[in-house]
């Protein structure tokens, strides 16, 4: 466990790192002691100065192979902002972020908040509509070289994210049945289904409300809770657009600058 003073300093060269696109060591390098708590009190730290209202969450580590990388029997999460909600029209910088990627994911939107008790079906209830979405993820430690504590510490390695137009009532299809397929610049890079996502995406919004209740946090109406990936990541490279299109729900593309 750290001290105060400690997460504000690591906070603070998470937050110069993004600002600067300035990538730093592992956390856990200089700071051993540091845990899971810390580094969620490190995320919320940089959280609060950050431009935007909080618009919504996202969960990492949502698949099994992700969890035995990191040596974690559950997921993460981060924040998302209004601020980082991206245009499909509009081709994004890609030499503005460390090391980006892209993740395929069917986005929840909510329409009415969520205990920290909620079970599947009451997360499907309470869902408006269910939206092809792509996540812009980064990393602010250096190469991705990162454990558990470092990813919470740096929101999750969140850094952006785009919808599509589409609108889906979640009560016509099976949300676990959702194929997903990620183009780059027109060819088939990656292929996946939204079961790859806890076996079920509705189980990690659930997992989701009872683990922010622990912060004194609530999902709620009107948020967007971007699951966990679809698919592996993918590098964004100046030039690129991506399109991602879901059985069932529509596509959504992003696209970066030359």
């Amino acid at each position: 466990m750290l001290s105060a003073g400690q997460r504000t300093e690591l906070a603070d060269s998470l937050w110069r790192a993004e600002r600067d696109r300035a990538p730093i060591p592992p956390l856990v390098r200089t700071n051993p002691d540091i845990d899971t708590v810390d580094a969620y009190e490190i995320q919320l730290i940089n959280i609060r100065r950050r431009a935007g209202e909080v618009v919504g969450h996202k969960v990492g580590l949502s698949s099994p192979v992700m969890q035995r990388m990191m040596g974690v029997d559950e997921p993460d999460y981060g924040h998302l902002l209004s601020a980082m909600r991206l245009a499909e029209d509009e081709p994004l910088d890609a030499g503005a972020y460390c090391y980006p990627r892209v993740e395929v994911e069917v986005a929840f939107l909510l329409s009415e908040d969520l205990p920290p008790d909620v079970d599947e079906e009451g997360v499907l209830s309470r869902t408006e509509a269910l939206i092809p979405a792509i996540e812009l993820i980064d990393s602010r430690i250096t190469d991705w070289r990162i454990s558990i504590a470092d990813t919470i510490a740096d929101n999750a390695s969140s850094a952006g994210f785009v919808l599509g137009q589409e609108r889906d009532d979640p009560s016509r299809l099976d949300p676990r049945a959702i194929d997903a397929v990620l183009h780059r610049n027109g060819e088939v890079v990656e292929r996946g289904r939204s079961d790859a996502v806890l076996g079920d995406p509705t189980t990690a919004v659930a997992w989701l409300a009872a683990k922010i209740a622990a912060f004194g946090v609530r999902l709620r109406a009107g948020n967007v809770v971007l699951p966990g990936s679809c698919t592996r990541a993918i590098d964004l490279r100046p030039g690129d657009a991506f399109r991602a299109d879901f059985s069932g729900i529509g596509s959504v593309g992003l696209v970066a600058k030359p």
